[in-house]
């Protein structure tokens, strides 16, 4: 769409002059701010398009600004961008109501590739924790799977799962493997978002939440 920008959120001038310059390379309109306080100083509702934002910042992260975009209405999807990348934080970031999270450094094509579905998020569904995912791929795991995904979500390493559960390493990689099978997950994002489609993060061994 002719209105739509890309607010490119960083407090690194060498990362925000790069992706303004890939972005506008591809076809994109750009504008760069250099904290989350600068821009929140000049968004106004209605405007159109989509977020991209760095996690550490100063004055104010990246899921701060997350938070406070949706109390303030304001429905632009949101990707993070870390170099300091863990599972919490991931997990904070999507429950936050980021559509994505990636990892720097990233390949050009992986920030391209994640801003067509951000552009196309419908506004009803921006800054929903965990983004849209569908639950048709939840219920598609069994119930040692989703005890497996929740803790893997949690940061926990395979061996710290296999004690967990009581299961060898190598069936936690085996479950590990079907879970990826079966959902379609190609990320840490995206497995993350799938586990915050459950109402609460619930400790392994709870019945499934609906």
């Amino acid at each position: 769409m002719p209105d739509q920008s890309i607010y490119i959120i960083d407090d690194s001038e060498e990362v925000r002059d790069s992706l303004a310059v890939l972005l506008e390379s591809a076809g994109y309109r750009t504008r760069t701010f250099a904290s989350a306080l600068e821009f929140l100083g000049v968004v106004r509702l209605g405007w159109l398009g989509c977020v991209i934002a760095d996690v550490r910042m100063p004055g104010m992260t990246g899921i701060e600004l997350l938070k406070e975009l949706t109390l303030r209405g304001i429905r632009l999807p949101v990707v993070i961008i870390t170099a300091h990348a863990d599972v919490p934080m991931a997990v904070a970031a999507l429950k936050a109501g980021a559509v994505d999270f990636i990892e720097k450094p990233f390949r050009d094509d992986v920030l391209l590739a994640s801003l067509k579905p951000a552009l196309a998020t419908p506004p009803g569904e921006v800054g929903r924790p965990g983004g849209a995912g569908p639950q048709a791929r939840l219920r598609t795991l069994s119930d040692r799977e989703r005890e497996v995904m929740l803790l893997l979500v949690a940061g926990h390493t395979n061996k710290v799962v296999a004690d967990r559960l009581g299961i060898s390493t190598r069936t936690v990689e085996v479950h590990r493997a079907h879970i990826m099978e079966k959902t379609g997950a190609t990320s840490l994002a995206d497995m993350v978002r799938l586990a915050c489609l459950y109402e609460e993060p619930a400790s392994p061994g709870t019945k499934e939440q609906r």
